[in-house]
């Protein structure tokens, strides 16, 4: 393939960019396909609205080669069991076979004075263009993450009726899914995502999402074309959340395209919080201008704060270019968080620390994939997932750099719920030849250039910048994966292009980078990624602010059921010498082992018990986790980032949440281990300690810290009133000799509060701990507890769940609630639970609120809990 070659002294001038407008609606429907085997005509051909579509495929656009086969059930789900096996391989089948015409006709006339542009959010990987019989693009469109606008206006037909013609031809080279981590390297020669070769965590995507992957939209402006509002937001000093507030200060530019042959004089103006900020323009014929207008005084402002913090308050913006009679061009609107974000080196720890606002804030992070493997992107989802985010109290998530710059919609998703991003670049230090790795094609100095063309790569990276800088979760910019960008893009990137067209965030070169967290351990920076002993997080020392560190993420058995084969739903098998046996579908979607975890709850007994027992160790691992990393604010660590919180596929590692949007117990030991105001207990002192991640000062809390037995017996250790100050983590109370009595013939649990003066508790945790050889033993023999438990409406879309433990129960351990479909039994999904695999000690009630989104089913609430007997509650209407 030939590239186009961007010059870079025109790189910040002349890139097509564009921004959502108002008058603009999208080709998502209607669309028809065919590969380039059975289609032998031209693009001029092809887009004549005369020529027959006979025998064309319908086409999902957005989408990708893959989607739309599958939603003409041309393949098996590649998802579910071994069917990815099924399905050709574009390394053995050669480009052309995924090389497809995507034709959609649609109706249009401009009326006079209008221009009518055609855009493209993302093609993967090059096309060509056609409209009416004419070639719209006049050099081939390349790059994955390249946006490109055309100006269609003398194209369409008088009558209205128009038709685009889209050749799109795959990556070039696609990549030997040979086994390795993006399989043999190459497919990193292009400007696009390299899991699509196959990862730790995925099997190879086959087409290697060939296709017109992102939006196509038709927008009509004026003369003038406004693209690219940029809006900076300045917040000095040091701020809290609530109360009145010192001004903020706002500056506001976009970049004004003149497409006529005559010069256009107007105003381009904006509105936010009722204020109103004008410039009169003069813009020359056929010229795009950046145009800075006035600084904006914000008193008072309502602020954005991640989530944990405050609020995430957006202002709505519009921005106009008015002409000389004062008609509206054309128009932006946006949404606009007021924030700053800074970043400083904390000498402590010998790593970077977050701030907002003057603030610090201590990073509680997540790695990120993408949404869907296969590119199926919905506003729904990514407001589910994020969702989850923060339901997770987490507070940042990381886009890693082998998948996307993600979509304006995800950002708008991390707006609303107060998730700070860290976007990295596109490589990997697998693909880009960190290391010698046998797998790959070619040797370490030549994929260290990769990609093939650095021009390319700039200008893409200059449009994503444009796209997603606005939004006021972005926070941190990454420059790859584990290693640097070659230098002749790093740095114009880091020097030119960022300063220029942002210049307000934290860039870092590379993930584990010594400028955000000192490697004072050798090797890598970041890890490990497995199961680790509880006591490990709390007292092993790791890098200061770990980039990756995770561990398991299986699933119960209802989520195995979605897409493991009945056949080979077969627990894995133990050894200790090493030679677990581990089914094969297993093992296709990245099992990694839980080791001799389950075994201290008993040996597995069939798929189901062992999808349960795992569920206790995924919850203990994933607040062990964050309260080990907590337990050493501003001491050891300035933050850590999870590997990984999600998974775009069916895979059976480090995911909160299994690809159906079904939460697993992971998800539910973070939102512990993760809350603001947090009560904890440190296994290897044994001391009970408390961990502030707000800005406000706690005082008159009540500490309780009680023992249950295994009959249920209460006995209290001590109670004492506390406080704590902003951002600080204490130790209080030593408890180790008395644990150790209480717990060693059959394990016990250990409850901790925090009561406030009404005694209503507002941190609230408890464990379960082993006896003195380490065995759950009374776990093993704990006597069922009939809990009793009531449902009620309290709003549509909201039901409100109470659990009441009779006094003289054994606490009724781990629940799970479900809301299922009251014919089926069916989970609904996504739904999203206040807490779940809650305990109830005796004499006790606990009230879950489940939020979701009504539907056509009518719905009741599962509860499955370790000794608490599966039940099915109807829901009480108001």
């Amino acid at each position: 393939m030939n590239y186009i070659k961007y010059p870079l002294l025109a790189l910040l001038l002349a890139l097509p960019f564009w921004t959502q407008a108002q008058k603009q609606y999208e080709l998502n429907s209607g669309w028809q396909c065919s590969p380039i085997a059975k289609t032998k005509d031209t693009g001029l051909i092809i887009s004549a609205p005369t020529y027959s579509l006979a025998g064309w495929l319908p086409a999902v656009v957005p989408g990708t080669v893959l989607t739309t086969l599958l939603a003409n059930k041309q393949v098996p789900d590649p998802f579910y069991g071994m069917n990815n096996n099924k399905i050709p391989d574009i390394y053995a089948t050669g480009r052309d076979y995924y090389t497809y015409w995507f034709v959609k006709e649609f109706q249009e006339t401009p009326k006079s004075g209008e221009q009518v542009w055609l855009n493209f959010r993302g093609i993967n990987y090059s096309c060509d263009v056609f409209l009416n019989g004419q070639k719209v693009n006049s050099r081939p469109f390349v790059g994955m993450f390249l946006r490109q606008s055309f100006n269609i206006t003398s194209l369409l037909r008088k009558d209205g009726k128009n038709r685009l013609a889209v050749i799109v031809h795959p990556p070039d080279p696609v990549g030997n899914a040979n086994g390795g981590q993006g399989g043999d390297g190459t497919i990193a020669k292009n400007v696009a995502h390299q899991y699509v070769a196959g990862w730790d965590w995925i099997q190879p995507i086959r087409d290697r999402n060939t296709g017109i992957w992102d939006k196509v939209t038709i927008e009509k402006t004026g003369a003038v074309n406004l693209k690219n509002p940029h809006v900076i937001t300045n917040v000095p000093g040091k701020r809290l959340p609530d109360g009145p507030q010192q001004p903020a200060m706002m500056r506001v530019s976009a970049e004004l395209e003149n497409t006529s042959a005559m010069r256009q004089s107007g105003v381009l103006r904006y509105t936010l919080n009722g204020q109103v900020v004008t410039k009169a323009v003069s813009l020359a014929p056929r010229t795009t201008t950046t145009v800075d207008l006035p600084a904006l005084t914000l008193t008072n402002p309502k602020l954005w704060w991640p989530a944990g913090y405050g609020e995430q308050h957006l202002y709505p913006m519009n921005v106009q270019f008015l002409t000389g009679d004062k008609a509206v061009s054309d128009e932006e609107s946006l949404l606009v968080g007021v924030r700053e974000i800074q970043s400083e080196w904390n000498s402590f720890t010998r790593s970077r620390q977050v701030l907002v606002n003057g603030q610090k804030v201590f990073i509680k992070g997540a790695n990120w994939i993408v949404s869907d493997a296969m590119l199926r992107f919905t506003p729904e989802r990514y407001n589910a997932e994020i969702r989850f985010h923060r339901d997770m109290n987490l507070n940042l998530i990381r886009i890693w750099g082998g998948a996307l710059s993600e979509r304006p919609e995800f950002y708008q998703a991390c707006d609303k719920y107060g998730l700070l991003v860290m976007q990295d670049f596109w490589g990997s230090g697998d693909c880009n030849g960190r290391w010698v790795d046998p797998m790959k094609k070619e040797d370490q100095w030549t994929r260290r250039n990769y990609p093939d063309d650095h021009d390319l790569f700039l200008t893409s990276a200059a449009d994503q910048i444009k796209m997603i800088r606005n939004h006021a979760s972005l926070a941190i910019w990454c420059g790859g994966n584990e290693i640097t960008l070659p230098q002749d893009i790093m740095t114009p990137l880091r020097d030119t292009i960022l300063p220029k067209l942002d210049g307000t965030r934290w860039f870092i070169d590379y993930s584990n980078s010594d400028e955000m967290s000192f490697n004072f351990l050798g090797g890598n920076g970041d890890g490990p990624y497995g199961i680790q002993p509880i006591r490990h997080f709390w007292e092993h020392r790791t890098w200061p602010f770990n980039s990756e560190v995770g561990s398991v993420g299986v699933g119960d058995y209802a989520s195995l059921e979605r897409f493991i084969p009945k056949e080979n739903l077969v627990a894995p098998v133990y050894a200790k010498n090493g030679k677990s046996q581990v089914d094969s579908v297993w093992d296709y979607h990245k099992y990694i082992g839980y080791d001799a975890s389950i075994d201290p709850y008993g040996k597995a007994t069939d798929v189901r018990d062992f999808a349960k027992k795992a569920q206790l160790v995924n919850y203990d691992q994933y607040r062990a986790l964050m309260e080990g990393f907590s337990s050493h604010m501003w001491d050891w660590y300035t933050g850590t980032i999870i590997w990984k919180t999600q998974n775009p596929w069916t895979a059976m590692r480090g995911q909160m949440y299994d690809y159906y949007l079904d939460p697993n117990a992971c998800l539910y030991g973070l939102h512990n281990g993760s809350e603001p105001l947090h009560i904890m207990y440190n296994p290897v002192d044994s001391m009970v300690m408390v961990v502030n991640n707000t800005f406000r000062y706690y005082r008159d809390m009540m500490m309780v810290i009680k023992v249950y037995d295994m009959a249920g017996k209460e006995t209290t250790i001590t109670q004492v009133f506390s406080e704590i100050g902003p951002t600080l983590v204490r130790p209080y109370v030593p408890i180790g000799r008395t644990l150790q009595a209480l717990t060693k013939d059959k394990g016990a649990f250990l409850m901790l509060q925090l009561l406030d003066l009404n005694k209503k508790p507002i941190s609230e945790n408890m464990y379960w701990l082993p006896d003195a050889t380490g065995e759950y033993s009374g776990l093993q023999q704990l006597a069922k507890a009939p809990v009793q438990v009531k449902a009620r409406q309290i709003s549509s879309g909201k039901v409100e769940v109470t659990l009441t433990n009779p006094a003289r129960n054994p606490v009724a351990f781990f629940n799970r609630l479900s809301l299922v479909d009251a014919a089926t039994k069916a989970r609904l999904l996504p739904v999203f639970y206040s807490d779940n695999y809650v305990s109830v000690p005796p004499g006790q009630q606990k009230t879950v609120t489940i939020d979701f989104t009504p539907s056509a089913s009518t719905p009741m609430v599962s509860l499955e809990g370790w000794n608490v007997t599966e039940q099915y509650i109807p829901i009480a209407k108001p």
